[in-house]
């Protein structure tokens, strides 16, 4: 039975500042690299070992997946990274703090932003300290400079059916390491969330989630491994 594990990755420098991050490169947490660790403990504790996986290109879901192979004892397995598992891109908003964002813009209109379905926030202007321009690991690449959920799942989808979801069909047990937007529009997609129900989920940092598929490569429900 092919098993789907994803992991949000472990807690980053800007989520304890409570700053809105995106596409911007933010490393783990002391707390970030245990919460990666215990996640690969109690998949090697659960028998749920990965044979392949699948990261984003930035170093907090990178290192996470690393962390967390690395406790199961899975570290040798074939990995694939991906900027379409990125977090969402949150433009202008990017290295802002969110309280001083709220003060600013108001309770309502920051709310719209980081939870509306289909609302991106403000373009993040060329030229700007978070301009990813010169970055070597996106030569060739179409840079959002903002998104929104709804463009998120418009970049994650493609890939999953392309690229991840022939593995998983071959029967492969694979784990997706990447960020709680881009783990968002999968999880969307895999359990038939509404567009409005969607604006209303959490991926908690650190935490397994599962998907079993059955041979019709379809999903059965979703579980947190803490709780199988």
């Amino acid at each position: 039975m092919p098993k789907l594990i994803l992991v949000r990755h472990g807690q980053s420098q800007w989520n304890l500042e409570n700053r809105f991050t995106g596409w911007w490169d933010v490393d783990l947490t002391e707390q970030g690299v245990a919460e990666a660790t215990a996640a690969g403990t109690l998949l090697r504790e659960k028998g749920v070992l990965p044979t392949r996986a699948f990261t984003s290109l930035q170093t907090r879901a990178i290192k996470t997946l690393h962390l967390a192979l690395e406790a199961a004892g899975r570290l040798w397995i074939p990995e694939t990274k991906d900027w379409r598992l990125n977090e969402r891109h949150y433009g202008g908003l990017t290295g802002l703090d969110k309280q001083e964002t709220r003060e600013k813009h108001g309770d309502e209109q920051v709310h719209i932003w980081r939870r509306s379905f289909d609302v991106p926030p403000p373009p993040l202007e060329a030229g700007s300290a978070y301009d990813l321009a010169s970055d070597p690991r996106y030569a060739g690449i179409p840079i959002p400079n903002t998104e929104s959920l709804k463009l998120t799942i418009e970049r994650v989808l493609p890939y999953w059916e392309a690229a991840i979801l022939p593995v998983l069909a071959s029967g492969e047990t694979v784990i997706i390491s990447a960020h709680g937007n881009s783990l968002r529009a999968l999880v969307k997609h895999l359990s038939g969330i509404s567009d409005e129900d969607i604006t209303g989920l959490e991926i908690p940092t650190g935490q397994p989630i599962i998907y079993d598929f059955d041979d019709a490569m379809v999903p059965g429900e979703r579980y947190y491994l803490k709780d199988a």
